[in-house]
């Protein structure tokens, strides 16, 4: 079998793409999307279908002008949901503004409006998961959605204090950013690292031999790869959301790759249980220059491609009405 085949025998594959296409061909059982990769397929002519019809939908509601654009973005982003899960088994994953990073009652009110999208449209909410970033208010307006049974997928994960507190709410899902944790400390460092000695696979590698020496139900979906090598060093990860170019390689290379990631040799280990609390999280993160720098940067990645989407979807929609 190729490598990404024998994967899947280990691990959930899961499409981290906006674009349709791509899941067509590699067939994974989830997808996620986050707002660069909505920006990057709304730019694209062969998905102007869904932006057309967003944009009807939205005018139709007779709203203001701060109204209209808000609404507008999030059914854009359910449009493309909705597209992609006709294609996959599984989950689509998607992101709420990231503005609302640090809000949680607001981060809670706009996960509402948008599983309300997509139950208009047909779809259960069992196969949603809204994304969040995962500051100590993403992370308590997760907390409060899995309560009424909405699900979340918190990403941004660069520490292990962020996945203990994501475990604690009973998110459904975490997203740690394996190659982001290895550009800084490449960055930092200055030095290059064997596969085994990636400082993002060894992230990735804590937190699950956390999770399972303590029976944690939390899912850990390993994103944001850099090469392959970092894919396969995380064979055995619950899940693995990865890039259509390397889903492509994956596709193409047959040499062996055996598991790494297992339950029964993380119940062998020995970890401490941490109590965590949000006095004890927040002085984590501030230790943790790393994971500190890259959850802020993130968030204003993510914001910046918003506005990007914002004006784009403004111009369509001038165009339109």
């Amino acid at each position: 079998m190729n490598q990404l085949d024998q994967l899947k025998t280990m691990t959930t594959i899961v499409a981290d793409t906006g674009d349709i296409e791509a899941v067509k061909k590699y067939l994974p059982t989830d997808a996620t999307t986050n707002p660069s990769l909505i920006l990057a397929a709304a730019s694209q002519e062969e998905y102007q279908f869904l932006i057309d019809e967003a944009i009807q939908k939205t005018l139709a509601l007779g709203l203001d002008s701060t109204q209209v654009l808000r609404c507008l973005l999030d059914q854009v982003c359910v449009n493309f949901g909705i597209e992609i899960l006709k294609m996959i088994p599984g989950r689509i994953s998607t992101e709420i503004d990231p503005r609302l990073s640090f809000d949680s009652q607001k981060s809670v009110q706009k996960a509402k409006e948008i599983i309300s999208l997509y139950e208009k449209a047909g779809i259960d909410r069992s196969r949603i998961l809204i994304k969040l970033a995962s500051t100590w208010e993403g992370i308590q307006a997760a907390a409060a959605l899995e309560k009424e049974g909405i699900h979340c997928n918190m990403t941004l994960i660069f520490s292990l204090a962020q996945a203990i507190a994501c475990a604690d709410a009973k998110a459904t899902l975490i997203s740690p950013f394996v190659g982001r944790i290895l550009d800084w400390y490449q960055t930092h460092t200055k030095k290059s690292y064997l596969p085994h000695e990636d400082p993002g696979v060894l992230s990735v590698k804590t937190i699950y031999n956390y999770y399972k020496k303590f029976h944690i139900k939390t899912e850990i979906m390993a994103a944001s790869f850099r090469n392959c090598d970092e894919i396969t060093e995380l064979s055995g990860c619950d899940l693995l959301t990865i890039a259509p170019k390397f889903l492509e390689t994956l596709s193409q290379v047959e040499s062996q790759v055996p598991r790494q990631l297992s339950i029964e040799s993380s119940q062998n280990m020995d970890i401490k249980l941490v109590k965590m609390d949000e006095a004890l999280f927040r002085w984590m993160m501030c230790e943790d220059a790393m994971a500190s720098d890259k959850l802020y940067q993130g968030i204003r990645g993510f914001t910046s491609d918003i506005l990007k989407l914002e004006t784009l979807l403004t111009q369509k929609m001038q165009s339109a009405s």
